[in-house]
């Protein structure tokens, strides 16, 4: 899919932009290093464990490129335009090898494994190639680069999970926190490179997801977020009790660390979420009202095309069982124009799904070919640029009607909020976010970050609530 072009992006780190760390290392280390992440929220999970990985191994994480003895980008291949950035990231990186040769580049992540003979030997932008299961191994591939030889791994695993290292925080706020859950996709969406990319899927230990999960709560932290490409589908066998662990039962233990930890999730795929998840998200006060769940298109023609395994009617009886369980339930979506064979007719059906749901937010994107997809194998990418791009605007158009009055019925009411930070608009005012996952700005007063806040909403723009505290 091409980049995002609208819809409110509430966390900076949930698509497409570069992460840099803001952290200077700790102790004393005889070499730095440097990350720049894109994409998904996992690969943000993945540079945390990185940073782990190297620092074990003696190096200290900069903020500055300059100073670093190592270099990596942690990398998406969702979309051509990813893609396009990474590559002119990389060439302003090879120009600074030119100043420091002992510098050593390296790439990780899903555009790793896809391009690793281009980025290697067509283009030498980089010395090493890392796949998102062969991060151990980086300590031996950056030995091997010092020597000048070119150093890759990018074998894919059934087991790896990375259950037993601890994440280093890259430029954590203190309260928000990512938890990966599991790791790869089984669901072959025809238009997605994922399950090529990162595997077949398998769920990490839940004692060292709640092991996790209550070492952030103990350092400080008031939210978790569980990640996984299809968290519903988690699914681990304790052998030690012979008991089989879900999805469900996991958020259950993690809400109950403890009612000051908050807890969100995703992304949730439409055919797996069960009524067991939504009965025990509204069972439990501190599991976030909202779930993200991408539909893609509303033609059930397309969806069997893309094979995401549910038609228009499934996904819209399942939006109608989520608000019936939990009325209050923020709902996001993920939408693609201009898929193969796309016709007006079946634009107009995403359009009238739009209606009907409503969708707080929602991320919105035109389709480009992903090679080694299904979809690049099986069908042309035959709907030119001009209509792909009207049908997105038109829909980008109609959501932004629906993100305004999903705000403007909030005005008038009071939300529990969990402070994240000072707004970046007005030093005094503050900023975080409600169960919805709705921005809330408010006067500063005598709150600070970490603590819970009952502000009643005044205003609102159609992005962010505005209100003031009321204790």
């Amino acid at each position: 899919m091409e980049e995002l072009v609208a819809g409110k992006i509430h966390d900076e780190k949930r698509q497409g932009e570069a992460f840099l760390p803001d952290i200077e290392s700790t102790g004393i280390h005889n070499k730095h290093f440097y990350i720049e992440s894109y994409g998904c929220a996992m690969n943000f999970a993945d540079s945390e464990v990185i940073a782990s990985i190297l620092q074990q191994n003696n190096f200290g994480a900069t903020a500055n490129f300059e100073e670093a003895d190592l270099i990596l980008i942690n990398t998406c291949s969702i979309r051509e335009k990813a893609e396009e950035r990474i590559r002119k990231r990389l060439t302003e990186f090879k120009t600074a090898k030119k100043q420091n040769p002992s510098l050593i580049i390296g790439i990780l992540g899903c555009m790793a494994e896809r391009l690793k003979g281009n980025l290697l030997e067509e283009e030498k932008l980089v010395d090493i190639v890392v796949g998102p299961d062969a991060y151990r191994t980086l300590p031996q591939l950056i030995q091997e680069a010092e020597t000048g030889q070119k150093a890759v791994n990018v074998l894919l695993s059934r087991d790896e999970t990375y259950a037993d290292i601890s994440p280093i925080r890259l430029n954590s706020n203190g309260v928000n926190a990512f938890v990966s859950i599991m790791r790869g996709c089984n669901n072959m969406c025809s238009f997605c490179v994922v399950p090529f990319t990162r595997g077949r899927e398998r769920s990490r230990s839940a004692l060292s997801i709640i092991a996790e999960c209550e070492a952030l709560f103990n350092d400080g932290y008031r939210e978790v977020t569980l990640l996984g490409q299809n968290v519903d589908s988690y699914y681990w066998r304790d052998e030690e009790n012979n008991t089989n662990v879900s999805f469900a039962q996991l958020l259950e233990k993690a809400a109950l660390i403890s009612p000051l930890l908050r807890v969100r999730f995703s992304t949730s795929h439409p055919k797996d979420i069960t009524d067991e998840v939504l009965f025990t998200i509204n069972k439990y006060e501190n599991i976030c009202n909202y779930i993200h769940l991408p539909v893609q298109s509303g033609s059930t023609r397309l969806l069997q095309l893309m094979n995401r395994t549910y038609s228009r009617e499934w996904y819209l009886a399942k939006v109608d069982r989520i608000k019936e369980i939990i009325p209050d339930c923020g709902l996001s979506t993920d939408m693609i124009t201009g898929f193969c064979t796309e016709t007006e007719e079946d634009h107009q059906d995403s359009m009238s799904l739009m209606e009907y749901c409503e969708f707080d937010l929602a991320y919105m994107y035109f389709y480009s070919e992903r090679p080694g997809t299904l979809a690049a194998r099986r069908f042309e990418d035959d709907i030119p640029l001009e209509v792909k791009k009207r049908r997105l605007q038109e829909m980008v158009n109609l959501h932004r009607v629906h993100s305004l009055k999903s705000m403007q019925r909030d005005v008038g009411k009071t939300f529990k909020v969990l402070i994240e930070g000072t707004s970046k608009k007005n030093q005094d005012e503050l900023f975080g976010r409600n169960d919805q996952n709705k921005v809330v700005v408010f006067p500063k007063m005598n709150f600070k970050k970490g603590d819970y806040v009952i502000v009643k909403v005044h205003d609102c723009t159609a992005g962010t609530l505005i209100g003031k505290a009321i204790s």
